[in-house]
């Protein structure tokens, strides 16, 4: 089995004795395990989805723990969430700093968990499916059509495994387990109407009473489906970014998924063939874009620092990346054909800011690389090359 090198291992070793404990959440099968297993081999490891490590825990967690006083691999800890408290007893009495790597797959409830118990004793990283940096390693990105379709879950490129039956039994087994776990979840079929609409809705404005028609649930129901989805790291709201410029701008988050393959599965897309005629084609490529910037961030152990522009008369830009007060605008489009029209909206939001430093680029798929009006015209596999390192 392929173990691929993954970008966030430079920024795990860089804390690595900085902290008795690093936390790594992130989507189930997203190579949290693997990761932790290669990083640090000499940690003995223990998986809490084993009911029996789960009994032992809950029987006698002081005897557990005092097993591995120096250090462990947790594993889907959030599954003995009341470890977490006994864990923080034993770093605080050691006087030679353990090393204990946490993983788990929720993150509400495990950053909650942890943020009371081990504030300041653990360092938080998120680690998503692979890049297509990573990807590019190893000779595995195939054409768009296919990157878009096979998504990033590393099992899929590791082992070969068929990307539609994969993402049907990782919605199957995962998704719904989780959401029962979760929630009351008494009606699966409207939750299957609901996940598929949001697959549908991909790049556009989260409309919660819209949803709630289509669904046939209440917009409450809406709202917390939502947020069991963002704690399972199925979906991410991009927020709208506005200063005081003027009154008119869009306030509502936009709706994106963090893999195209599991989007693609939800929109009934069974093979790469079909993507060409998909008419949500084009807002799973910006997806790809969107959630690649994502993922470069999380690699380096960042917040996001990714918004999006629109105004209430229709002028937008898909991706505005934040530091400090300058910005970087991201015009996004699937097209392997340039047309200049593409930069009408960059040029637009550009002067609405005349007192920050502003650079201009648009991602689509065609080859031809050049400057055109202020504006740079990037190719998607170089996005992270030419728009993270400037």
């Amino acid at each position: 089995m392929l173990i691929f090198d993954r970008e966030i291992e430079k920024t795990v070793e860089k804390i690595k004795g900085t902290f008795p404990s690093i936390t790594i959440t992130g989507p189930r099968q997203s190579g949290k395990t693997t990761l932790a297993k290669k990083l640090f081999p000499d940690l003995h490891y223990f998986s809490f989805e084993n009911p029996d490590i789960r009994r032992i825990v809950k029987e006698d967690p002081r005897s557990f723990l005092n097993q591995i006083k120096n250090g462990a691999i947790l594993d889907e800890i959030q599954n003995a969430p009341e470890l977490l408290s006994y864990l923080q007893e034993l770093i605080d009495q050691n006087n030679e700093k353990p090393t204990f790597i946490i993983t788990g797959s929720n993150q509400f409830s495990l950053i909650s968990d942890i943020t009371q118990t081990l504030a300041g004793r653990t360092a938080m990283l998120k680690l998503l499916p692979l890049s297509l940096n990573e990807l590019e390693k190893y000779n595995t990105h195939n054409d768009l059509d296919e990157v878009l379709f096979r998504g990033f879950y590393p099992a899929i490129h590791s082992k070969g495994f068929d990307a539609y039956i994969t993402y049907r039994s990782y919605y199957e087994t995962y998704i719904e387990r989780d959401l029962r776990r979760i929630i009351n979840l008494k009606d699966i079929d409207k939750f299957q109407r609901f996940i598929r609409l949001c697959a549908g809705r991909i790049g556009e404005l989260l409309n919660m009473s819209n949803l709630a028609n289509e669904t046939g649930v209440s917009v409450t129901t809406i709202n917390n489906w939502i947020s069991v989805l963002q704690a399972s790291y199925i979906i991410f709201l991009l927020q709208p970014f506005y200063e005081n410029i003027n009154k008119r701008l869009v306030k509502t988050p936009k709706l994106y998924f963090y893999d195209t393959g599991l989007a693609s599965y939800l929109l009934g897309i069974e093979n790469s063939h079909l993507m060409n005629r998909e008419p949500r084609r084009a807002a799973l490529f910006e997806n790809l874009i969107v959630s690649e910037c994502l993922k470069t961030r999380y690699n380096e152990g960042k917040d996001s620092n990714l918004f999006f522009f629109r105004d209430k008369t229709g002028n937008e830009v898909d991706l505005i990346i934040r530091h400090g007060s300058s910005l970087k605008l991201v015009e996004i489009k699937s097209s392997m054909t340039f047309h200049s029209d593409f930069l009408r909206s960059l040029k637009y939001v550009s002067n609405l800011f005349p007192n920050k430093e502003i650079n201009q680029y648009l991602i689509y798929s065609g080859n031809i690389e050049q400057e055109i009006h202020q504006a740079q015209v990037i190719n998607y596999n170089n996005l992270r090359s030419k728009v993270f390192s400037a």
